[in-house]
């Protein structure tokens, strides 16, 4: 897959594209790109997508804007795995923002991407004050002479499958349906770094994740598993920090006790997949009632996969 930064003046190819931030790609978002994918392949011409970076609302509103589900990096690996060929990723700024509608049409889709056939959402809206919609993109399409379709909305169990579904299903510590949404367990990637050590010296020793999302979309303790370190996936207990670690001015950070494990993996890229919720996050008076907690989790995450291998 190739990732361009931005969108050129002037296109060298056409395209068959869709527009979106695909934040987490779930299911309606598959569903979407494999229509996608379908006309690129029967129109000989390479299935393309338009992200932006950051989010909008970060822009406009950083206190308001939603947890994401996925960095860039996990969103761009994710898109490969369906089979997109091009992603632009076009930096979401305040010139970006002020271009109108049809400016929005004429100068990204047509000039810069050579749009032949446009996929979206039903409820796409774009341009300055969102004042562009479906209706305007069908007659600038007549226009232009590229073709625009609709994805319906995906529904799960009668739900609309959608990013914000899968973030309120996340912070319900619902596990199990933010799976179903997304097709696969959440996932949190980063890379292991050094930390306070305390897990060791409580004889629960932890692998410090790098989080690089400044509000998780999840917070509490989960039974979990890592990948990247082994052959298959090894698992263990896993803690995020979230809102009381910001009210705090704190980092969220992420750590995981891996069971039966001890190894040196500093420096190692993981990936932590969340399975199942244990509790929230608590404050304890001291090292001795922390300690007797984390066994007390362990135990009930040792029990978690025993039971998993049973149904199994």
């Amino acid at each position: 897959m190739l990732v361009f930064r931005g969108v050129p003046e002037r296109a060298t190819t056409s395209t068959v594209l869709t527009i979106g931030n695909f934040d987490g790609v779930h299911l309606g978002h598959r569903a979407l790109l494999a229509e996608l994918i379908a006309k690129a392949r029967a129109l000989a011409l390479p299935a393309t997508v338009l992200t932006f970076e950051p989010h909008p609302r970060e822009l406009f509103a950083p206190d308001q804007a939603p947890a994401r589900l996925a960095s860039l990096r996990d969103k761009l690996e994710l898109l490969a795995a369906c089979g997109v060929d091009r992603v632009h990723v076009c930096r979401f700024n305040r010139k970006l923002a002020a271009l109108t509608a049809t400016q929005f049409v004429e100068n990204i889709l047509v000039r810069g991407l050579s749009v032949r056939h446009l996929i979206v959402g039903d409820d796409f809206r774009f341009g300055k004050g969102r004042g562009g919609d479906f209706a305007l993109l069908q007659q600038m399409g007549q226009e232009h002479r590229f073709v625009v379709e609709a994805m319906h909305t995906v529904d799960f169990g009668g739900l609309r499958v959608s990013s914000s579904a899968v973030r309120e299903a996340l912070a319900d510590g619902n596990l199990e349906h933010a799976e179903e949404l997304l097709g696969r367990s959440f996932v949190i990637a980063g890379r292991v770094m050094h930390g306070e050590k305390i897990g060791r010296t409580l004889g629960f020793p932890t692998a410090n994740i790098q989080v690089k999302r400044k509000r998780p979309p999840l917070s509490g303790v989960f039974a979990a598993t890592v990948s990247g370190i082994a052959a298959g996936p090894l698992p263990g207990a896993a803690s995020i920090g979230g809102a009381s670690h910001l009210a705090e001015g704190l980092k969220p950070v992420l750590e995981v006790h891996l069971l039966d494990f001890d190894r040196d993996i500093y420096g190692s890229h993981v990936d932590v997949n969340f399975l199942h919720k244990l509790r929230d996050e608590a404050k304890y008076d001291s090292l001795d009632a922390l300690k007797a907690q984390i066994a007390r989790d362990v135990a009930a995450v040792r029990d978690f996969f025993s039971a998993e291998r049973t149904e199994s």
